[in-house]
């Protein structure tokens, strides 16, 4: 008899506590202020750290507003200025060049990086933290230690081609228009490289190995079965990579401003170095915002673009 009533309360009690959570899930589904109120911090943060500073930059941008005066309105007055000036048709260049080339590479030394991941078998998780430490390191700080190897002075890479008789004099890494390109798109490049590579990988490791199996047995090689397979398959993802790395190289600042400061002779400058040096250093805070926001609409090409060809990547026949 114990026994029945020690059972009966047990099931009571969990009768109870089923009853409370089912009410509680009610209340969570139903009710709307309760949505709201867990909304509510990130539509504040959006509001006030992405709304509000994009509005006052789009009015900056139509005014001749400098530092110290609110400025009056001058329409696209700004945008005529820069379209007909010589830094920002460079600075316009400048980033189609960067970001088309660092793209190029991260992408293809990325998928690399991942099919070497994805055949690692021992100490695999060791490895794959230890590739994450490029994009975990701050941006600044990793960049200092690029222009001290590169600095013209000191230069570590010089010293060691010039140790190894590769070469018989200094290479003006920083200091050649080209060569400092080349600079600011290798370390772009070497810090994008691991997003790119775990993000490949996690689709690589989603793959079905029947599929290779299937692909195998049918007579398809290690190129057959990468080009059929692996490719296809990874289409989505690497849509998506693209589209991310696309907007924060388009957007980069750091790397650029630490080696170079958009020189020598304006040929390493991005729409945001120039922005902050022509907005902040200048004084002319109406043509450095009409320069940030000329990266919108370019911005907002590029993303459609990605996402038309997301969409028809993710359509499988």
């Amino acid at each position: 008899m114990q026994l029945k009533t020690l059972n009966g309360d047990v099931a009571k009690i969990a009768a109870r506590g089923e009853g409370h959570a089912r009410a509680l899930s009610d209340v969570l589904v139903r009710d709307t202020s309760v949505a709201y109120a867990f909304i509510a911090p990130a539509f504040f943060l959006l509001l006030f750290l992405v709304a509000y500073p994009f509005v006052l930059s789009v009015w900056f941008s139509l005014s001749d507003a400098r530092i110290g005066e609110t400025g009056d309105f001058v329409g696209l007055d700004n945008f005529r200025r820069l379209l007909t000036s010589a830094i920002f048709l460079q600075t316009l260049q400048n980033s189609i060049v960067f970001t088309a080339v660092a793209l190029g590479a991260k992408t293809v030394f990325g998928m690399t990086l991942a099919l070497l991941l994805f055949r690692i078998g021992r100490f695999k998780r060791l490895i794959r933290g230890a590739v994450l430490l490029p994009f975990i390191v701050p941006t600044a700080l990793s960049t200092l230690v690029w222009w001290w190897m590169f600095e013209p002075l000191y230069s570590v890479v010089n010293w060691t081609l010039k140790s190894l008789h590769l070469v018989n004099r200094d290479i003006p890494w920083l200091p050649d228009p080209y060569l400092a390109m080349f600079t600011v798109i290798l370390v772009n490049t070497w810090r994008g490289l691991p997003f790119f590579a775990i993000t490949l990988l996690a689709g690589l490791v989603a793959i079905p190995k029947e599929l290779y199996e299937a692909a195998e047995s049918d007579g398809a090689g290690p190129i057959g079965r990468f080009c059929h397979v692996t490719v296809p398959l990874l289409k989505p993802v690497l849509a998506v990579v693209i589209l991310f790395s696309t907007i924060f190289t388009l957007a980069d600042f750091n790397i650029v401003y630490v080696l170079t400061k958009g020189g020598p002779m304006n040929m390493t400058h991005l729409f945001a170095t120039y922005s902050f040096v022509l907005g902040l250093q200048g004084g002319q805070i109406g043509q450095g915002a009409a320069v940030s926001l000329f990266l919108f609409p370019i911005l907002l090409l590029v993303v459609f673009v990605q996402l038309r060809m997301v969409r028809r990547a993710t359509t499988y026949e």
